[in-house]
């Protein structure tokens, strides 16, 4: 690997080669014999935690939106047994990786706005609650003279 294979997901987000750490396992599914001969899936294993290429908010973010698949120490792993060959699945594991960081790199949501009810929003809310209360008014005893 060099240093082309770096992966550029945003401007405070790359993912370097040498924090990535691949390897192949056997995977359950569709293929054969074949599937208990060739190790197709692909366990990809990103430090996370010591990347150098990502800044501290999207170091964060990617490790709370790994969720399980993050370790204590930082380190995301992905699976990728979806395809038959290895290319394909290392291809995917990489992909998924990245929108994973993609969306750790998101900027954060404007904050909302205040404002004020309406004038009018606030007079059909008062005039609801003393209706309600004219329901379980009459709702009582009915006392006879």
């Amino acid at each position: 690997m060099n240093a082309d294979d770096r992966i550029i997901v945003a401007a405070d987000a790359v993912i370097h080669p040498d924090d990535l750490e691949e390897s192949f396992i056997r995977a359950s599914g569709p293929g054969g014999q074949n599937v208990n001969k060739v190790a197709t899936a692909v366990q990809l294993r990103f430090d996370a935690a010591n990347a150098a290429g990502l800044s501290e908010r999207v170091r964060e973010r990617a490790i709370k939106f790994a969720g399980q698949r993050a370790t204590k120490d930082g380190v995301i792993v992905i699976e990728a047994a979806r395809f038959r060959t290895q290319e394909q699945n290392r291809a995917d594991a990489r992909a998924r990786l990245a929108a994973l960081v993609a969306r750790a790199a998101e900027p954060p949501p404007p904050p909302r706005k205040k404002t004020k009810p309406t004038k009018g929003s606030v007079e059909r809310r008062l005039k609801a609650k003393a209706g309600r209360s004219t329901v379980k008014k009459l709702r009582g005893r009915v006392e006879r003279d």
